[in-house]
């Protein structure tokens, strides 16, 4: 039988690129998105609900959906994710920071809540959270973003001792700069309230990574149905970076 993905945030970027890799497997494909747009842009045999991921209505109304549709689920890519302000940590107002980590790491815990049961009651399933390198170091001027990210890996990590004797496993992917519009505008931010230029931002962050550059949403895809294939089958509570090894998270240059 076809392996049963859900992936939050999958109308675009790094869940859109998990999406279709999973279909080019032979998954059956469920996508959640805030964006209408982007869901009416995607397959139409993917099966899509679109809503926010840090809603408990909206998540409840998904796994409704899988229980009609499919009966339970194999894999949950807890991706949805937002970049947060880009301040000095006095500059942030409190219901920003708040809005960050609500829809990162509220969104990847509902996820997971409502997965669990499914997951338990067939003894399998695969949870792979999104967080980043910036759950590993710390991030300046991005307070809200890394603290859920780094609160997903304890998440993720409490997941995997908690449903391993159910032959549940979890994982967090950690990407580094992914190549597209949204580290373009976190780039962009950052220069702004730097002083300098996006040009400068984006060399200084390459010039922080052994290989000298971004990755992209195909990079981490690959990452996530590795996790959930069998040659992982050992595989849990463990922070996969695919990055390109980050060697100074605040590059000067």
């Amino acid at each position: 039988m076809s392996k049963r993905v859900l992936i939050t945030g999958g109308g675009s970027g790094i869940g859109k690129a998990m999406a279709e890799t999973f279909a080019a497997e032979g998954a059956r494909v469920f996508i959640t998105d805030v964006n209408q747009d982007v869901l009416a842009e995607c397959p139409d045999s993917w099966l899509k609900m679109a809503g926010d991921a840090s809603s408990p209505e909206h998540m409840r109304e998904v796994f409704a959906r899988i229980a009609g549709e499919w009966g339970s689920l194999d894999v949950l890519c807890a991706n949805a994710g937002i970049a947060g302000p880009t301040a000095l940590v006095e500059d942030i107002e409190p219901e920003d920071f708040r809005r960050c980590l609500a829809v990162n790491l509220e969104g990847a815990f509902l996820a997971a809540k409502y997965a669990a049961p499914m997951m338990k009651a067939q003894k399998s399933g695969v949870i792979v959270i999104t967080s980043s390198n910036a759950g590993l170091n710390g991030f300046p001027n991005r307070a809200p973003y890394a603290a859920a990210k780094w609160a997903e890996i304890g998440l993720m990590k409490t997941l995997a001792m908690e449903l391993g004797p159910y032959g549940i496993r979890a994982n967090a992917i950690a990407p580094g700069c992914v190549e597209g519009p949204r580290i373009d505008g976190v780039i962009a931010r950052e220069a702004k309230a730097k002083g300098t230029t996006p040009e400068i931002i984006r060399a200084g962050y390459e010039a922080g990574v052994s290989m000298r550059s971004f990755v992209t949403a195909q990079d981490v895809a690959n990452m996530a149905v590795f996790l959930a294939s069998e040659g992982a089958r050992l595989v849990s509570g463990q922070v996969i970076a695919v990055d390109g090894h980050t060697e100074n998270p605040d590059p000067k240059v």
